[in-house]
C-alpha cells in the first residue's frame, strides 16, 4: 500500500500534467537533443519542492539513460570519455560537500553566463576552420563543472557542450559521447539523493507513473535525432545551449532579487 502522501500526490490532476511536460522534455534531450532536459526539474518544481522534483527524476533519467545509452552503444568518443570521467567523480563529490553551503541561483548565474559567453563568441566571432583540440586540462574541469552543476542545479549540459561542441565531432558521436558521460553522472548521484533521504516511497510511487511516457518520449527522441541534418542538428544545439543559459540567468537573477 502506499503511503498517503504518495495517494495524495497522485490523485492531484496538475501534477500530472506538469510531469509529463518534465517527462517528455527529458526523454527529448536524453534522445540526443541535449539540454532540453533542464526545464523538467524547474516544471516539476511548480508543484512540489524542488528537491523533491529532482529526486522524482532521478529513477526517470536512470531507465532513460540504460535506453540512450544502448542506442548509442557504437557511437562515442572514448578519449573525451576518459578525461570527462574523472572530472565528473571530482564534480559530484564537491557537490555533495558544498550542497549546503553554495546557493542556487549562483550555480545557475554563473553557468548561463558562461554559456551565453561561449555562444556569442561562437556566433560573432572569426569562423573557425578547425575543429578545437580536446585537452586533459580541459575535459577535467570541465567534466567536473558539468557534474557538479548537474548535481546542485541539473544544469550539466551547458559547460558540457562548452567543452565538446567546437571539437565538431560527429553527429552521432557527439551524442553517444553526452549519453555516456551523463548516464554514469546520474548513477554517481543517485548516492548522495539516497543519503539526503530522497529516495522515498513516495517519490519512487510518483515515478513509476511517468516511465512509460519516459520511453516514449526517449524513443522519440532517438527517431528525431537520426532523421536530423548534421548541420540543423548543431545549429539547434548551440541555439539550446544560448536559450537554456537566458533561463539560468534569469532563474537565478530572480531568486537572488526575491530570494
Amino acid at each position: 500500500m502506499l503511503p498517503a502522501g504518495s495517494r495524495l500526490l497522485l490523485s492531484d490532476p496538475i501534477f500530472y500534467v506538469v510531469s509529463a511536460l518534465a517527462v517528455t522534455f527529458l526523454g527529448l534531450s536524453k534522445g540526443g537533443f541535449l539540454g532540453l532536459g533542464l526545464a523538467a526539474t524547474p516544471l516539476l518544481a511548480l508543484r512540489v519542492p524542488p528537491v523533491q522534483a529532482a529526486a522524482i527524476l532521478l529513477p526517470i533519467l536512470l531507465l532513460q539513460d540504460v535506453i540512450s545509452v544502448w542506442a548509442y552503444r557504437h557511437h562515442w568518443d572514448a578519449w573525451n570519455l576518459k578525461v570527462l570521467l574523472p572530472g565528473a567523480v571530482i564534480g559530484v563529490a564537491a557537490a555533495w560537500l558544498l550542497a549546503a553551503k553554495v546557493p542556487e541561483a549562483y550555480v545557475r548565474l554563473a553557468v548561463g553566463l558562461i554559456a551565453v559567453v561561449f555562444v556569442l563568441t561562437r556566433w560573432l566571432g572569426p569562423t573557425r576552420t578547425r575543429a578545437a583540440s580536446p585537452t586533459w586540462i580541459g575535459g577535467l574541469f570541465w567534466g567536473a563543472l558539468s557534474a557538479f552543476t548537474s548535481a546542485l542545479a541539473h544544469a550539466g549540459a551547458p559547460p558540457f557542450q562548452v567543452y565538446v561542441l567546437p571539437q565538431r565531432l560527429d553527429k552521432l558521436t557527439f551524442v553517444g559521447t553526452s549519453t555516456i558521460f551523463f548516464a554514469a553522472t546520474n548513477l554517481m548521484k543517485a548516492a548522495p539523493y539516497f543519503a539526503l533521504g530522497q529516495l522515498t516511497t513516495e517519490n519512487l510511487a510518483a515515478a513509476a507513473v511517468m516511465l512509460p511516457l519516459a520511453v516514449l518520449t526517449n524513443f522519440a527522441g532517438i527517431w528525431l535525432v537520426h532523421r536530423t541534418r548534421p548541420e540543423l542538428f548543431f545549429k539547434i544545439a548551440y541555439l539550446m545551449v544560448f536559450i537554456i543559459a537566458i533561463e539560468l540567468i534569469r532563474a537565478g537573477l530572480v531568486t537572488l532579487i526575491h530570494g
